[in-house]
């Protein structure tokens, strides 16, 4: 299967300070990865590169086939690259419906989300459609940053820790989503996230950062399996 996305000896960080460094790493189309890590090994900045957020030192990066290192950010996004930022980022004194309107995008033939659908994906979206972004709890503003990155129809859709600081009821529903997003033909996803297990078990495929570079790159099973290799390499045990 053809690669969705390639880093190629990648070294990025924010300005002078390298924070990845000599990066290759490839992820096939439609496959679903995790990133895990310690805070601060660079496991949001991997996600910021791929958008163009970061310095580039060196390294190429490729998204389907294309080189896209000295693109801007905008056009990334054109190209099918979906981005759930940390911070969820969503417009506070614009609804529901106006946050999805600003974000709807044809790409290409791939026009398979529509508002409608993401309704479906999230319910309690659908009702509270006519409400502003600060009048959602903070579950619902992160089902609002999902809902608002499908909808521009990518093929990679990066989410930053979207489970962080969300009631486990919340994040229940969240995962039950992902699922859901996982199974969607040709749509690869890339989560970054701090519940180990969580991520361990949605994706099958785990890379680990230390000190921004990979320490591991494999299966996610045997990091299930093995609590001690896992604490080993990211300092905890699930």
């Amino acid at each position: 299967m053809a690669e969705c996305l390639s880093f190629q000896g990648v070294s990025a960080g924010y300005g002078a300070t390298v924070v990845l460094e000599d990066i290759t790493v490839g992820l096939e189309a439609g496959a679903t990865l995790a990133v895990l890590g310690r805070n601060g090994v660079g496991k949001s900045t991997l996600l910021a590169t791929t958008l163009g957020l970061t310095t580039l030192h060196s390294g190429k990066i490729l998204f389907e086939g294309k080189p896209i290192e000295r693109m801007k950010t905008f056009e990334r996004a054109r190209l099918g690259i979906g981005y759930v930022p940390q911070e969820r980022e969503i417009f506070p004194s614009l609804t529901v419906d106006e946050n999805l309107n600003i974000a709807v995008r044809v790409n290409g033939a791939r026009a398979t989300w529509t508002k409608e659908r993401v309704f479906d994906l999230f319910p309690q979206l659908a009702q509270r459609r006519a409400n502003m972004g600060n009048q959602l709890s903070g579950g619902e503003q992160q089902m609002l940053a999902v809902a608002r990155a499908l909808v521009g129809n990518p093929t990679l859709l990066l989410m930053d820790e979207p489970l962080e600081g969300l009631a486990p009821v919340i994040v229940d529903g969240l995962i039950a989503a992902f699922h859901r997003l996982r199974q969607d033909e040709g749509l690869a996803i890339v989560l970054v996230e701090q519940h180990a297990r969580i991520a361990l078990e949605f994706a099958p495929r785990t890379l680990i950062l230390d000190r921004g570079r990979i320490v591991y790159d494999g299966a996610s099973k045997p990091l299930i399996d093995d609590a001690q290799k896992l604490a080993d390499l990211i300092g905890v045990s699930g």
